[in-house]
């Protein structure tokens, strides 16, 4: 599992539900010795022996990226929705990699019957599809457009901690499609040249096993045997019926919004009134209870445990303090009242979190490495993958083994490109970051890549042990340092968060290219047309992502307003971090700095008591990222979540076979449905169409009110 600051959650499923799928395989024998005389080696290669693998220039088609570029779009909207409500994203490899299936099997199927099918649909061109839409919609993720770059607006500072500080306008930039698309366009490619030499080392000599990727792996050898297939349209009928549901169900919700934020069933008071007010409601939203469905139970009860200790406790404690600890009269969102407590105690509580797990992370990969180049022998040093070693410790090369590193070093990438490429886009960012970012100076740039190939090492060696991206983690570190160094008056925030950005883009690609390659080490996919398919799905995201923002950003005008729809809740936390890099803490309301190194310490404590506690307890421990993140969001997302689980936990106790082959199917349909129909909704609020009817949920007091007020209208 890969948990961002976001909580860019991975597939569980993708794990138990690849184990499932592997189809019967035929086995090895091993008979060279007593040790391993008898002893069968299951072999996926053994099925697709027969199969000619093309090469790498044939594995990038272009109904692959034809194919890649409308689900690219489709799920840009959807991790947008995602940023923009909540920051928390599930993995979409399932849902990328069944659709990327379903759509060319059915392309090739057609041609076939009206016999004009040249090539094939092979595994290899199922991966390519399936990095291409990761890629592709990774950049509405890491472009920032829920937390750092939608941070630098007007909108989010004047709801921060700076809004009334003399330097505000030099620590602000304005959302352009020109700029946004040229920045990512600067940033997004570098990480990809960071690690392209290191691939033998982290796949082959280390035998790191990037789990997501090694799961999504599985997955696409599944698809393409008769029983895979069989079950891979079973599952795309399922998505494709809950994926009506969702959608229609979000249509017919949108006729009784009207202009108001407090409209419709997604504010139905499900546990009261009283209760509604401290946020505590089911709101209705098909898409959260999918995400709730894909994210492993314990997220799911951490953030509702996160919510009742906020604001069925804390909030209501604080706010009697009104006064007290605050001046009267603040209002709910302002940074020197309640809003500072709700923000700041969950920026120490994720600050916590990514600090223990960056030590832990990092002197992990250290430890490995020590180990790994000390006795290049061991095979227990690190968490390495089983192929080529007996459970005894006895290295065996086995025929997956042999045919995959075959392939995998048949089609090399020159170093001199890796290197050259990373010096020349260096050399490009360094002179223009500083025309887009005024207070970004250009040795800002250059110290930031001198220290980025380390770092983003770092983060794909140690994604590929833990699968736990520290992206995030790497680019606060950014926010500070930078921003520090700026200074409070040079536009240290605005430098801050542009910093972040730049860091974050560069590890966060590095990793998402090394897990790409486990995949297609796996799937006998090339690296060169891993790398091509990485490339290009990037080059879309930098322009799909922005356009999609910017419908976003055009369609809603309250768009990251605190209480509206679309409140981007990151970008607050972020821009606060900046502003805290930059001025401390001075501007805190009282006692909020207490409570912060009480949280942070918190935090730290509950990751102790997960790793030192042994499985069987450590399970029910909360995750503190999680806890935090409806700290100040709110908590009908966190129930409509557990509400995702609580029908995944029934079902599979009701057919739990059944439940791991098609549940991510059913989550994937109900997150696509409601996603897709945020395009039709943009659309329509575009053209200045408005739902006709708004539906209030009122006490019976204030309904008399209503009514004998209406009453004098009619007369």
């Amino acid at each position: 599992m890969a948990v961002e600051s976001t909580l860019e959650l991975e597939n569980d499923y993708g794990r138990t539900k690849s184990d499932a799928n592997l189809f019967e395989s035929e086995g090895q024998t091993m008979e060279d010795n007593d040790e391993t005389k008898g002893k069968v080696i299951e072999s996926v290669e053994m099925a697709f022996r027969d199969t000619m693998i093309p090469s790498w220039k044939g594995q990038l088609t272009i109904r692959a990226f034809v194919v890649s570029a409308i689900l690219g779009v489709m799920f840009s909207f959807i991790v947008m929705k995602l940023s923009l409500t909540t920051g928390i994203i599930p993995s979409l490899n399932v849902s990328a990699g069944l659709l990327g299936f379903f759509f060319v099997k059915t392309w090739t199927k057609a041609l076939e019957q009206c016999g004009m099918l040249k090539h094939p649909f092979t595994r290899q061109e199922n991966t390519v599809i399936q990095t291409c839409v990761v890629a592709t919609s990774g950049i509405a993720f890491s472009g920032g457009f829920g937390s750092y770059l939608f941070g630098m607006s007007d909108m989010i500072a004047s709801q921060s901690s700076d809004s009334d500080s003399p330097t505000l306008n030099m620590n602000i930039k304005n959302p352009s499609l020109g700029w946004i698309i040229g920045f990512l366009f600067i940033v997004s490619f570098i990480g990809l040249f960071s690690v392209v030499p290191l691939r033998k080392i982290m796949i082959i000599d280390f035998k790191l096993i990037y789990p997501s990727g090694t799961a999504t792996a599985h997955l696409i050898n599944s698809f393409h045997t008769p029983q895979g297939a069989k079950l891979a349209k079973q599952q795309v009928s399922a998505l494709g019926k809950f994926f009506s549901l969702s959608f229609l169900w979000s249509f017919f919700q949108w006729f009784f919004v009207s202009n108001e934020d407090d409209c419709g069933f997604q504010n139905f008071p499900t546990f009261g009134l009283k209760a509604y007010q401290q946020k505590f409601y089911f709101d209705f939203s098909t898409m959260y209870v999918g995400v709730g469905m894909i994210c492993p139970y314990l997220i799911n009860v951490s953030l509702l445990l996160g919510a009742i200790l906020s604001w069925g406790i804390m909030w209501p404690l604080i706010e009697t303090q009104e006064g007290h600890w605050y001046k009267d009269g603040l209002g709910q969102g302002s940074f020197h009242g309640i809003q500072g407590y709700r923000v700041f105690l969950a920026i120490a509580i994720i600050l916590g979190d990514g600090l223990y797990n960056f030590v832990k992370v990092v002197g992990k990969t250290g430890i490995g490495l020590y180990d790994q180049l000390k006795n290049k022998e061991s095979i227990n040093v690190l968490p390495v993958a089983t192929d080529g070693a007996t459970q005894d410790g006895l290295h065996i090369t086995s025929f997956d083994e042999q045919r995959r590193i075959q392939v995998f070093m048949k089609d090399r990438i020159a170093t001199w490109l890796a290197v050259g490429g990373y010096m020349a886009i260096a050399a490009v960012a360094t002179i223009t970051l500083p025309h887009i970012f005024g207070p970004l100076e250009w040795y800002y740039v250059v110290v930031i890549y001198l220290f980025a190939p380390a770092l983003a090492f770092c983060n794909a060696y140690g994604c590929g042990l833990t699968d736990w991206s520290l992206a995030s983690t790497y680019g606060k570190l950014a926010i500070f340092v930078i921003g520090a160094w700026a200074g409070k008056s040079q536009g240290g925030v605005l430098a801050g968060l542009a910093a972040c950005g730049v860091m974050m883009n560069i590890v966060s690609t590095a990793s998402d290219l090394m897990t790409d390659f486990k995949t297609g080490y796996l799937t006998l996919a090339s690296p060169r047309s891993m790398f091509v398919s990485q490339v290009i799905g990037t080059a879309m995201g930098c322009v799909i992502a922005p356009c999609v923002f910017w419908v976003f950003y055009s369609a809603f005008p309250n768009l990251g307003k605190q209480g509206s729809e679309y409140p981007a809740p990151y970008a607050i936390v972020y821009r606060n971090l900046a502003i805290l890099g930059v001025e401390g803490f001075g501007s805190l309301p009282k006692h909020c700095l207490s409570l912060c190194y009480a949280f942070f310490a918190a935090a730290i404590l509950i990751n102790v008591a997960r790793d030192t506690t042994p499985k069987k307890w450590a399970r029910f421990i909360p995750i503190p990222m999680a806890m935090a993140i409806p700290f100040y969001i709110g908590t009908s997302f966190a129930i409509d979540m557990c509400v995702g689980s609580l029908i995944l936990f029934i079902w599979e106790k009701r057919d739990k076979r059944k439940a791991d082959a098609f549940g991510p199917a059913v989550a994937s349909g109900l997150i696509c449905g409601e996603g897709i129909w945020s395009v039709p909704k943009s659309i329509l609020a575009l053209a200045k169409v408005s739902p006709p009817i708004c539906m209030k949920f009122l006490s019976r007091r204030t309904n008399l009110k209503v009514d004998d007020f209406l009453s004098t209208l009619s007369r």
